[in-house]
């Protein structure tokens, strides 16, 4: 068994998908399918069940995954004391990101900077998509996290993963008996939104404003627990990354498709500027170690 391999495993397991995995691993899906083959040829059992809309873990995978993830965190310590010991990185980073991205866990990520590079003095702040942009632009940020590809002008943009959007009904809201709904259907409803800093309410307002529709946003909030609690209460709708809807706050609410044709797609990134700075360009090296692209549950 090879350490990529255990990468591979990992991303396919918390993906459930091969192509998005392949993505988030920097190979392609027929790279990774076949490290993924080799793999369960050597050990003689399938580690995954494929059908046409899904892939889930097998017992058998199931019984590897943690074995896996301890590999992948013990190849990752080991990369931290030799960094510690050779690498004396100093100076500052300056990191923002939006709150929720569902692609990237900047927690652990900080974690493991610090760790490796214990000299650099690290600063965070969250804030909207649009907000980081224009501080990585002015030089105020170093690296941010965020979701959104538009007015990013000259600054350099690493995607690290997409998710499509859904919208959340009440379960009593008569939209909930139908696992689709058409975007007329949602302009007739009251929303429970983000502020205009965040990156949903940019795609949501954009997504409505081409199909000219108005919609009415009676709840504008700046926390995701909030608006689950408000939907929840039967506040509004609201529209939302899908790994938003499968957080534990968001039980009981009906998850509704929405329109395949033309469905806004929550795009996750790393934006930094021109000339990066040294601590910067070693937060980014991190993201390809150990999957710490790919959240945990929540």
């Amino acid at each position: 068994m090879e350490l990529r391999q255990m990468e591979y495993l990992v991303a396919v397991a918390e993906e459930g998908h091969f192509t998005r995995a392949a993505a988030l691993c920097g190979v392609t899906q027929s790279g990774l399918s076949a490290a993924i083959r080799n793999l369960e040829k050597e050990l003689g059992a399938s580690l995954f069940s494929r059908t046409t809309r899904q892939v889930a873990l097998t017992d058998a995978g199931r019984a590897l995954l943690p074995f896996a993830r301890r590999m992948l965190a013990q190849a990752s310590a080991g990369r931290d004391a030799v960094a510690r010991a050779s690498q004396q990185l100093s100076g500052r980073l300056r990191l923002g990101s939006e709150q929720c991205l569902g692609v990237i866990d900047v927690g652990p990520l900080l974690e493991r900077f610090r760790l490796r590079y214990p000299l650099v003095d690290v600063q965070f702040t969250q804030a909207g998509s649009a907000e980081l942009a224009t501080q990585v632009r002015a030089g105020d940020l170093d690296v941010a996290f965020l979701a959104t590809t538009e007015h990013l002008g000259s600054l350099r943009r690493l995607e690290l993963g997409r998710r499509p959007v859904v919208a959340l009904a009440h379960p009593t809201d008569d939209l909930a008996r139908s696992p689709q709904v058409s975007w007329e259907d949602l302009a007739a409803r009251d929303f429970v939104d983000f502020r205009e800093p965040w990156a949903i309410r940019r795609l949501v307002d954009d997504a409505f404003a081409d199909r000219h529709l108005e919609r009415r946003v009676r709840m504008s909030v700046d926390d995701v627990h909030t608006l689950l609690d408000f939907v929840q209460r039967g506040l509004g709708v609201a529209v939302v990354p899908q790994h938003v809807a499968a957080k534990p706050q968001a039980a009981g609410l009906a998850i509704l498709e929405l329109p395949a044709g033309g469905a806004p797609e929550w795009v996750v990134s790393a934006v930094s500027g021109a000339s990066a700075a040294p601590a910067a360009v070693r937060l980014l090296e991190l993201l390809g170690e150990a999957n710490l692209a790919v959240a945990q549950p929540a």
